[in-house]
């Protein structure tokens, strides 16, 4: 992965729309799974394409409308997420300067077709803090796809609850859903917040500390 680990990531902030222009950044590409931030400027599109493979939009700032060529058309706001529906044509158009993360869930995996959790359904807008509940005392965790090369998972934390230090297998990135948490990593102590991210390293030590309730996803990359 591009970013740099131990850092507090804010890709609205550090991917600012230019006039006029669509900008794409690719954060990670491997495996047959790739990460990419759009940046959006007022009055853009990014023409329909048709995939074989899932992608997951989630909207960081301004709102996007999702249109296929068949006639779908969807509105997503700061917060929101959307399963892009498979072949069948799909793009993207703004009204106003937005900031949205991608992920492929490419085919290339066991049984040439990655896992995905039937709670969500592609072409239906959701928000992936409201997939789980909170419960008190306890971490809730839901696995929402998989395959042999990463697994993307969100989970809630009630206050006052956390991770012991540990270390993963690959590279992670944690994508902070709703409250706050203290992330500890090689030593050092993070506070992150809704809207932030933050990258471990592969077997970089690290933990999470609910400091208010907390939910977040994770994208871990199996090694």
């Amino acid at each position: 992965m591009k970013e740099l680990a131990g850092k507090i990531i804010d890709f609205a902030k550090e991917n600012r729309p230019v006039p006029s222009c669509t900008i794409s950044k690719q954060i990670y590409h491997k495996d047959g799974m790739g990460i990419s931030i759009f940046s959006l400027a007022s009055g853009t599109s990014i023409s329909a394409e048709n995939y074989e493979y899932y992608k997951l939009w989630t909207v960081y700032d301004g709102e996007i409308e999702v249109f296929t060529t068949d006639g779908m058309k969807k509105t997503l706001s700061v917060g929101e997420s959307i399963f892009t529906p498979l072949y069948v044509s799909v793009g993207v158009r703004v009204k106003k300067d937005s900031i949205y993360k991608e992920i492929e869930f490419q085919k290339e995996s066991i049984m040439n077709k990655s896992i995905m959790n039937d709670i969500v359904k592609s072409g239906e807008v959701f928000k992936l803090a409201q997939l789980l509940p909170y419960q008190e005392g306890k971490i809730v965790n839901m696995d929402l796809a998989h395959n042999e090369k990463m697994k993307f998972v969100v989970m809630s934390f009630d206050e006052g609850t956390g991770l012991s230090e540990h270390a993963a297998p690959g590279e992670a990135l944690v994508f902070a859903l709703d409250g706050e948490a203290v992330i500890g990593y090689e030593g050092q102590e993070y506070v992150i917040h809704a809207g932030e991210t933050f990258k471990f390293d592969k077997l970089g030590k690290h933990s999470v500390s609910a400091t208010k309730k907390f939910k977040m996803a994770l994208l871990l990359v199996l090694e």
